[in-house]
């Protein structure tokens, strides 16, 4: 074909199809931005250099229609973030930290309760352990004791720790499995 039957031929083929692309575009994103797409579409199909080798030319534009949406849709999906709107009378997300934070105080509220059940002898031996980090036999020395003592005391409140603890993830068991006096509230600051 030579350049004026090229024009000729385009002009034709835009005229028959301008109308139901834009139609199309309307239907799928509003008339706002549907006369720029169909232009779009056309320009399209002249910059490929197709237009003399296609043999259905209104199937052609369709289709890239739909490319062309599929197109702005991926660009859209890129350039946007995710965004959680934010209005007055709404709280703002909580970070999961800070529910991490209230399950530790609520464990250490537990375990404190645990340690303070635990029969005096047992707890003494316990937080000599704990919180000097003194081995077993310094403690044996110490309390004039024999090492099998301070094994037991700890095997002890090991098992008296575990099995509060345990009974706080099986919500199955009754309330009393497992309860802890709770007569005194904090760790006490010297060892009994």
């Amino acid at each position: 074909m030579t350049p004026s039957e090229t024009d000729a031929a385009f002009q034709q083929l835009y005229r028959a199809e301008h109308g139901r692309i834009l139609r199309y575009f309307s239907r799928k994103v509003g008339p706002d931005e549907a006369p720029d797409l169909t232009q779009e579409v056309f320009i399209r199909l002249l910059r490929s250099g197709a237009f003399e080798r296609i043999e259905t030319p209104g199937a052609y534009l369709m289709r890239s229609a739909r490319n062309l949406l599929i197109d702005r849709a991926r660009r859209k999906m890129r350039t946007q973030g995710i965004s959680c709107p934010y209005g007055d009378g709404r709280d703002a997300p909580v970070p999961p930290e800070q529910a991490w934070r209230i399950e530790e105080v609520d464990a250490r509220r537990i375990y404190r309760r645990a340690v303070l059940a635990m029969p005096r002898r047992t707890r003494r031996i316990f937080l000599m352990h704990r919180l000097t980090d003194k081995t077993y036999r310094e403690i044996a020395e110490e309390l004039r004791i024999a090492d099998k003592s301070v094994d037991y005391h700890m095997m002890r409140a090991l098992a008296q720790c575990r099995r509060v603890m345990t009974s706080i993830n099986a919500p199955s068991r009754s309330a009393t499995t497992g309860a802890v006096r709770s007569s005194r509230s904090g760790l006490p600051s010297a060892i009994p």
